[in-house]
């Protein structure tokens, strides 16, 4: 039977795996990064209008300080992320469903965020609203992660950091397929693949309905 390899840190990967077994898939858990907070100073809240979250990893990992932005509405790019912030007490205003840049594209111009974000993060170069990055926590790489079990599977892509070391560990591809939850995803990983795909939609959802489809055409 074909497998699932899922190369997202924990929590992630956990959900991730319950969430393919419960689509019938084999999947394996395989991280590449360990996520671990980063020491920070809580801003004032009085000067923005709300709190930008790309990632659930920002308020599991930002600590006790993150209680003095409480008053802040949140503005989630996904449901798992609002989720995560609903558990942390804020009120969510916003949550997208695909990225960051479209999320943003919904919300006032003239808005004054914190983004609350990792160390390696994509930057909204085009974004309209004033946006202050706060950075609470990174992915640090795991040394030699044994990836022997990718082979002949498919393997989920979850980000372009992912992808790009992926690409550096892996030297035999020729019986890998690729799912990718993003066309930067996709590009990071590179070719020789046995074949590369991305997800409709930037979701975890979206990207196990990929997988499943590549592990039926193997």
């Amino acid at each position: 039977m074909t497998s699932v390899i899922v190369l997202r840190p924990e929590p992630g990967a956990s959900e991730t795996v319950r969430r393919a077994r419960e689509r019938g898939l084999e999947a394996i858990s395989i991280p590449l990064f360990e996520v671990e907070p980063i020491s920070w100073q809580v801003p004032d809240a009085q000067p923005f209008d709300g709190l930008l979250l790309t990632s659930a990893n920002a308020v599991r990992l930002a600590g006790e300080a993150l209680q003095g932005l409480r008053g802040l509405l949140v503005y989630a790019v996904g449901e798992a992320t609002a989720e995560a912030a609903r558990s942390a007490g804020f009120r969510v205003a916003m949550t997208g469903n695909s990225d960051v840049a479209r999320l943003l594209g919904s919300m006032p111009p003239s808005m004054r965020l914190l983004h609350l974000c990792g160390a390696d993060r994509k930057h909204v170069a085009s974004a309209a609203q004033t946006i202050t990055e706060m950075v609470v926590y990174r992915s640090r790489p795991i040394e030699a992660p044994q990836l022997s079990g990718a082979s002949a599977n498919v393997t989920l892509i979850h980000s372009p950091r992912a992808g790009q070391r992926f690409a550096e560990l892996v030297s035999n591809r020729a019986s890998i397929s690729i799912a990718a939850i993003s066309p930067d995803a996709a590009e990071a990983a590179g070719s020789g693949w046995k074949s590369v795909a991305v997800a409709e939609r930037p979701t975890d959802d979206a990207l196990l309905a990929l997988a499943a489809r590549l592990c039926n055409n193997r």
